[in-house]
C-alpha cells in the first residue's frame, strides 16, 4: 500500500502511529488531514470511535495551526510573534498527540463514567502526551494548553458519543474539578500570571464548562455561516470573538495587561466592522496583528480554544 491509496483520515492515523517509532521526527509543511469533513460512520466501519475521536482533535490542531491570517500567532504566512516556531513545528506536534489522545478516549470508554479514577488515567495519559510533543518539538511547548482542553473534551464526547457540544463541554468541566493528586507542582506562565493579574487561564475555562468557546467561538462561528462567509473567515471570526472575551494567559504574559486590552479591543473593532470577510474587518485585523507583534503578544490561549471549538463542532458529524 502507498501513500496515495490512502483516505485523508487514514493517512493522519498512519503518520501519527510511525510518529512513535521515531528517533528524529519528520516534519512536513503540508498539511495532513486539513480541512477535511468528518465522515460518517458508516464510512467508517472499520475505525473505532476511539480512533474517530483523536482524528478530529488532532484535525482540530492542524485546522487551527493552518487558519490563516491569525493575528500573532502562527500560520501559513509567518511564525507571528514566535522566534522559535513554525507551520511545520505545529503539525508534527499535533500528529504526535494523535496516540495520547486515543489513549484518552479508550479509558474514558473503559470507565465509563466521570470519577477520580478517570481523572487519574487522563493526568497520566496527559503528562506522556506532553513528553512526546517536547521530545517531537525538542523542547518547545506548542501544544500543552490544548492537550488540557482537548483531552477533556475527547474523554467527555467518548462518554456519550452522541452528546452534543453544551453537554460535551459540561461534562469535560466536571472532570477538570476533580483533583488529580499525581500533578506535579509547576510553576506554570499560567500559574504566575493568575497570580499576578488574578485572571482565570486554561484551568478556569475547563472547569467553567469552556465559556470562550461555548458563548463565543461556537455561536459566532455558526453565525458567520449562516450569513454566507466561507468556512475560512467563519473560523476566524470564531477566533476574534474568543479573543474579544477571554483574557488569555499568553498574553499577558508577554505583553502585560496593556497587551490583553490591545487583543481584545482589535478583535471587537473586525467583528464590529463586519467580520474578517468585509473590507474594513480585513484592513483591521491586519492593523491588530502589527500590534501584536509589536506587543511580541502571541494569543496562544485563543488558538487552542479555536482547536476546542472546532473540535465540537467537528465531533457532532461522528
Amino acid at each position: 500500500m502507498t501513500v496515495h491509496d490512502l483516505k485523508p483520515r487514514q493517512l493522519l492515523r498512519e503518520h501519527a502511529r510511525s510518529h512513535r517509532y521515531c528517533a528524529v521526527p519528520e516534519t512536513s509543511a503540508i498539511p495532513v488531514g486539513a480541512g477535511v469533513p468528518a465522515m460518517r460512520p458508516d464510512l467508517q466501519t472499520d475505525i473505532s470511535q476511539a480512533d474517530q475521536l483523536a482524528d478530529l482533535a488532532v484535525e482540530a490542531l492542524i485546522d487551527e495551526a493552518d487558519l490563516s491570517p491569525k493575528p500573532g500567532l502562527v500560520d501559513r504566512r509567518s511564525s507571528g510573534a514566535h522566534t522559535d516556531m513554525t507551520l511545520a513545528l505545529m503539525h508534527a506536534s499535533a500528529l504526535a498527540l494523535w496516540p495520547c489522545l486515543r489513549q484518552m478516549a479508550e479509558v474514558a470508554q473503559a470507565h465509563g463514567e466521570v470519577g477520580q479514577p478517570l481523572r487519574a488515567e487522563l493526568g497520566r495519559i496527559g503528562r506522556e502526551g506532553e513528553q512526546a510533543m517536547l521530545a517531537t518539538t525538542g523542547g518547545i511547548n506548542t501544544h500543552r494548553g490544548a492537550i488540557w482542553a482537548l483531552g477533556l473534551l475527547v474523554a467527555a464526547q467518548a462518554l456519550d458519543v452522541d452528546a452534543k457540544p453544551l453537554a460535551v463541554a459540561a461534562r469535560a468541566g466536571r472532570i477538570a474539578l476533580i483533583d488529580d493528586p499525581a500533578a506535579p507542582v509547576q510553576q506554570s506562565h499560567g500559574a504566575q500570571v493568575r497570580h499576578r493579574y488574578g485572571a482565570s487561564g486554561a484551568r478556569e475555562q475547563a472547569q467553567q464548562g469552556f465559556p470562550a468557546v461555548l458563548e463565543h467561538g461556537l455561536p459566532q462561528l455558526r453565525r458567520s455561516r449562516a450569513v454566507g462567509a466561507s468556512e475560512r473567515h467563519a473560523r476566524l471570526d470564531a477566533l476574534l470573538a474568543i479573543m474579544a472575551a477571554l483574557s488569555d494567559t499568553c498574553v499577558l504574559w508577554r505583553a502585560g495587561p496593556q497587551g490583553l486590552q490591545a487583543l481584545q479591543a482589535g478583535a471587537r473593532a473586525v467583528l464590529d466592522a463586519g467580520g474578517s470577510a468585509s473590507l474594513d474587518g480585513r484592513r483591521l485585523l491586519r492593523q491588530l496583528d502589527a500590534q501584536l507583534l509589536h506587543l511580541n503578544a502571541s494569543p496562544g490561549g485563543a488558538a487552542d480554544l479555536l482547536a476546542a471549538c472546532l473540535f465540537l463542532d467537528k465531533a457532532g458529524s461522528l
